[in-house]
């Protein structure tokens, strides 16, 4: 792909995910549906997923990203239905989704039905947390979805690898299976827990945000690359050393977080864009690889095997809800009760992404010189399965949620707990002010030392107000009002000097450390909206 290709994939892709922002459609269903129409536009270049490029490139930084901004906490606490999401499901849909396809599709042997299994096996990533989040649904289905997505992509990896030996007559056996798996699951985890000290002792070493923010960017690609290099898991080693610096993100200075999280927001969004909109420009590719099989029969095979595909994950959902609490009196006291509802959106947002089109691509087509059997019917079945779920399954959930009633997130409780932590907070600072201000060590003059309780004192009201009244004229909080006022003043400063800088009674170097100042004001002021 050269780099007049690749800028206008990533253009177009983040344009159309810019624009998904102001429709009701979820961004990564406006980008498969785009790229899809795209791919026949005359003068659009084919652009064809290299697995080469986009398991070790892309899929570390996207899985570092959300591991970050996961909650350790949360998923120890839910360890139980993510396991059996994550893993136990994986392996169930391999195996029943392979043997039905190999049931409905003539001359397709076994070994490669499970291939295929196991290709289509997790579902994205990304998709069904973004609409997850967007939807509001109850923390707790959110954090089960994302943590499935988190360490599904190393179980079908490695269920591929063992079900691929398999079909090129490799003759791997089930102890065989059950020894690579647990070596890429163990070694996975073992570099993680390896790296991720020696990561993080570092991250609080270095005094200078930029190099600080190098390191990160970094980090995804050495964690997922030393673990491949010893044949382990690099997907889970990504995710462990991403949840144990997330967990710990507050011993790094303020300046690397800001820079941080912008840096990796950045990275996330155009990776997310490009990776759908590529989805989409597949299709030429899988059609014209189609060969003996006609169109209406693959479509028919398509059909069939998305059915199964969202049938086997209910079959699965369902038992590994309400079975564990009906054989264990303890997971029924630890964990709370849930009604039907909450395992019918989970088995619905089982949407397939990237990583079941980069292992397919991924594929031979000789190995030892034995052909892999039917390798474009398994590419063409793999992406119809993706662009069915994405589309299907992508447009239905939001109706299906608020049909179901299930309850959103409670924004008022929300806002009335970050407010009691702000005021244990602000009485524990104001505590440490006085006890430094009795030091004579410390003495300020009045006026700076009224400024530093002012200061304490917004932010102890500042969530408060957020629950106050609304000015009947404007529909504004007090804290809204106190934002847009802070505002306004930090532009007429900002006015006058660059009035000055153009005046040349100022330079264009003190002018931009007067406008950093600001910036930073104003990002303090502006701090709740963004977050």
């Amino acid at each position: 792909m050269d780099a007049l290709r690749l800028v206008a994939l990533v253009a177009a892709s983040t344009a159309v995910a810019g624009l998904a922002r102001r429709t009701p459609v979820p961004a990564p269903l406006l980008l498969v549906a785009v790229g899809l129409a795209a791919s026949y536009v005359p003068g659009v270049p084919d652009y064809t997923l290299d697995p080469h490029v986009v398991l070790p490139l892309i899929l570390p930084p996207l899985l570092y990203t959300a591991a970050v901004d996961s909650s350790y906490l949360d998923l120890r606490a839910n360890v139980r239905p993510v396991a059996l999401l994550s893993v136990g499901y994986v392996l169930f849909a391999t195996v029943a989704v392979g043997w039905l396809t190999h049931l409905l599709v003539p001359d397709l042997p076994l070994t490669a039905a499970l291939v295929l299994g196991a290709v289509i096996a997790p579902p994205d990533a990304v998709a069904a947390t973004a609409i997850a989040r967007r939807l509001g649904l109850p923390h707790r289905i959110t954090t089960i979805l994302q943590g499935e997505s988190l360490v599904n992509d190393a179980t079908a990896i490695t269920a591929y690898k063992v079900a691929l030996a398999a079909a090129v007559g490799e003759g791997i056996g089930w102890a065989g299976g059950l020894g690579e798996f647990a070596l890429a699951a163990v070694g996975g985890v073992g570099v993680g827990l390896v790296l991720m000290v020696p990561i993080h002792w570092l991250r609080t070493r270095l005094t200078e945000p930029l190099l600080q923010n190098t390191l990160s960017l970094l980090i995804p690609f050495i964690a997922y690359a030393a673990a491949e290099e010893v044949h382990a898991s690099g997907v889970l080693a990504v995710v462990v050393v991403g949840l144990f610096l997330g967990h710990r993100a507050w011993k790094v200075d303020f300046a690397t977080r800001l820079q941080e999280e912008a840096v990796w927001k950045m990275v996330a969004f155009v990776l997310e864009s490009a990776v759908f909109a590529l989805i989409g420009l597949q299709l030429p590719y899988v059609v014209r690889g189609l060969g003996q099989y006609g169109i209406g029969e693959a479509l028919w095979y398509a059909t069939g095997v998305f059915v199964f595909v969202v049938v086997v994950r209910f079959v699965w959902v369902f038992p590994a809800t309400f079975l564990p609490r009906r054989l264990s009196a303890g997971i029924r006291e630890r964990e709370p009760g849930v009604d039907w509802k909450a395992p019918v959106v989970v088995g619905w947002a089982g949407m397939r992404g990237v990583v079941s089109l980069a292992i397919a691509f991924s594929i031979p087509v000789v190995t030892d010189g034995v052909e892999f059997p039917a390798r474009n019917l398994v590419l063409f079945l793999t992406f119809t399965t993706v662009i069915a779920t994405l589309v299907v399954q992508g447009l239905t959930l939001p109706p299906l949620i608020r049909a179901l009633k299930l309850p959103g997130r409670d924004r008022h409780q929300e806002t009335l707990a970050e407010a009691q932590a702000q005021s244990q907070a602000s009485r524990a600072a104001q505590a440490r002010l006085d006890a430094l201000l009795a030091d004579e060590r410390n003495t300020l003059p009045d006026p700076l030392a009224d400024r530093l309780r002012a200061v304490l004192e917004r932010r102890r009201n500042s969530v408060w107000e957020r629950l106050g009244a609304v000015n009947e004229l404007t529909g504004e909080t007090a804290d809204d009002t106190y934002r847009r006022l802070a505002r306004e003043m930090i532009d007429a400063e900002r006015e006058v000097f660059v009035r000055l800088r153009d005046e040349r009674r100022i330079d264009d170097e003190m002018m931009r450390t007067l406008l950093r100042r600001l910036d930073l004001e104003e990002a303090a002021a502006y701090r709740e909206e963004t977050a």
